[in-house]
């Protein structure tokens, strides 16, 4: 029996000055029920999520067509409200959470101040009793501490205690509908899973409809109830979340499906050389002041990186996973010189790094590039796109503007681009064409090695396949390494030969991708494969029992002040774990030994509370 709908969507268009954003869109969603709505950047989602919100006139589109009803004790007609009656839908009866909680918070604001402000407009209360709130409200999104995080700012808090900073506001008023557009894009798996496991518990306690924005397919198929997917602001299908899993009609829906990265589609075979590796690091270590020394006082520092040791061959990539702040970043800066090591060598082709001046760094910069995540941050908006890409080897090597085009018209060849846009401007490029403008930009000197420190993290899965798929490509043809640093591992075991998993700034577990994920020994391994997003709804029970077992499981940080502790052992051909002492590495080198479906189970009870 189909349950009454809460909100009704019916032919609504929506325009941007002469472009049409979205054309007939029309879905319902009921009491509890979560809708996911699915498609690549431009396809009209977010725009969906203002009108709904009547935000969208804010944003210079306007409505075109089409009406949108909410039901409940007053129904409304949405799309007949004034401004005025519209500010009483908003917050009361629909909430939003946005995607980047940074940029829709106020910095310079107290994160009490903000939820009581909330509550103060929209339920009459004084701020006394808006601030007790605000307390509840952090209490029941379980952020911990809630009374002192109320003085805090936005800036001190990690991306997943904001998020839940943004899903308290959003919740504050107990709304009908609650939008969530892209809410945990920019997380890690582990932050991931507990915002979902969040969203969906607060859904079965308070009975409110969800409308989940999203590209991620994975995510889909672990919340989802019904499923509706754009296309360029075409609706091209809808339907329960199994059937358009088992069975999609549209073939944009079917390229979707084949572009989603699965955990366990296998890595890429790892390259043979004999040769010494290209990169090594060894026990390097990076430490950040926290308080200065006074007297009666001692200094304390913040260990971002700690002993952390690895190798990076030639014409190999080394996937580097780990959680948000866990030291990845930190360790790609250091390798590159851009942060100053506190201890411990960087090699690169048998030439020490670390130690190194600036200006005796400066011909060696070109052995290694970094490709950032945000590509339209990292390009100068005012320079035509062969002066950007061409800019790094025109520095190290002075070029004639003729012998600059004559590269950028190579170079964009090769990534895959026409050199006929090379007079172009970074706007003018979609999100994956720039970032293989950035790609194009470290090719310009030849590098040995570059850095892609989380770059394909906020593109469309289609996109970020493009840009795996021309990462492969260039390392067959150009013979170049690649240390690869994401958040996401089912996209990491598509590119990586090798994968090394970071925890509280420590390396603890590194060796052949396919070893490692489908072997996992480490607890913190295990534990973070454990919060991948599987698409398929079939395994939604099996997730869900997961994510249960891991809040169960209690893993003490590693002890920076130790570091013999935390040592690599060898445990099976290439494969090293962090373990304690000998008893814990025969262990480690029995699972090692056994079946794979068999060493996931072993010792389960024993190795879930291991310290590190």
């Amino acid at each position: 029996m189909s349950r009454a709908p809460l909100l009704s969507v019916q032919n609504l268009s929506l325009a941007f000055g002469s472009h049409t954003a979205l054309s007939g869109l029309s879905f319902d969603i009921a009491r509890g029920e979560t809708v996911a709505l699915v498609g690549e950047s431009g396809s009209g989602k977010s725009a969906t999520a203002l009108a709904l919100m009547r935000l969208i006139e804010r944003e210079g589109g306007r409505l075109t067509g089409g009406r949108i009803d909410l039901d409940g004790d007053t129904p409304v007609e949405i799309t007949a409200l004034e401004e005025r009656e519209m500010q009483q839908v908003r917050g009361n009866r629909i909430s939003m959470i946005f995607q980047e909680p940074m940029t829709a918070l106020n910095p310079v604001m107290p994160l009490g101040e903000q939820v009581a402000e909330v509550l103060c407009l929209h339920q009459g209360l004084d701020r006394k009793a808006a601030l007790a709130a605000a307390r509840a409200a952090f209490a029941r999104v379980k952020i911990p501490e809630p009374e002192r995080r109320l003085v805090q700012y936005p800036h001190e808090l990690s991306g997943g205690l904001r998020q839940r900073v943004m899903i308290a506001m959003a919740l504050a008023c107990q709304p009908d509908l609650l939008i969530a557009d892209e809410p945990t894009t920019a997380l890690d798996v582990t932050t991931q899973a507990e915002i979902l496991s969040l969203i969906k518990e607060l859904q079965e306690e308070s009975g409110m409809a969800v409308l989940f924005i999203t590209h991620d397919m994975g995510v889909v198929a672990e919340i989802a109830d019904r499923v509706v997917v754009l296309c360029r602001g075409e609706q091209v299908e809808t339907g329960p979340v199994g059937q358009i899993f088992a069975a999609p009609q549209a073939e944009y829906t079917r390229n979707l499906m084949a572009a989603t990265p699965m955990l366990g589609a296998g890595a890429p075979k790892r390259p043979l050389s004999a040769d010494a590796p290209l990169l090594d690091v060894e026990r390097l270590s990076v430490r950040f002041p926290v308080r200065r020394a006074a007297p009666g006082r001692p200094a304390l520092d913040y260990h971002a990186v700690n002993e952390v040791s690895l190798t990076l061959g030639r014409g190999e990539t080394l996937g580097l996973v780990g959680e948000s702040g866990c030291g990845k970043s930190t360790l790609a800066r250091t390798l590159l010189g851009l942060e100053a090591a506190s201890g411990g060598r960087v090699r690169l082709s048998g030439q020490t790094l670390t130690g190194l001046t600036a200006q005796e760094l400066r011909p060696l910069r070109g052995k290694m590039q970094m490709v950032f995540q945000d590509p339209y941050a990292s390009l100068n908006p005012r320079l035509p796109v062969y002066d950007l890409i061409t800019e790094p080897a025109h520095i190290r090597n002075p070029m004639t503007r003729a012998a600059r085009r004559v590269m950028a018209g190579d170079l964009l060849e090769r990534v895959g681009l026409e050199a006929a846009a090379m007079d172009r401007y970074p706007h003018q490029f979609s999100g994956g064409q720039r970032q293989r403008l950035c790609i194009c930009r470290a090719l310009s000197v030849k590098p040995a090695i570059i850095v892609a420190d989380e770059a394909v993290s906020a593109l469309d899965v289609s996109v970020a396949r493009q840009i795996t798929d021309l990462i492969a490509k260039l390392q067959r043809e150009e013979g170049v390494s690649f240390l690869f640093i994401s958040h996401d591992i089912a996209v990491v075991e598509r590119v990586s030969h090798r994968i090394a998993v970071m925890w509280a700034g420590q390396v603890v577990e590194t060796g052949p991708t396919d070893t490692v994920l489908k072997n996992p020994l480490h607890p913190y391994t295990r534990r973070l494969l454990s919060a991948v997003p599987h698409p398929d709804p079939q395994r939604r029970p099996l997730q869900r029992e997961r994510a249960a077992d891991l809040k169960t499981q209690k893993l003490l940080l590693p002890r920076a002040t130790d570091p013999e502790r935390i040592a690599l052992r060898e445990v099976g051909e290439g494969h090293f774990v962090a373990i304690r002492d000998t008893v814990e590495l025969m262990a480690y080198q029995s699972m090692a030994r056994a079946a794979p479906e068999a060493a996931r189970e072993a010792k389960r009870a024993d190795l879930g509370s291991m310290v590190f």
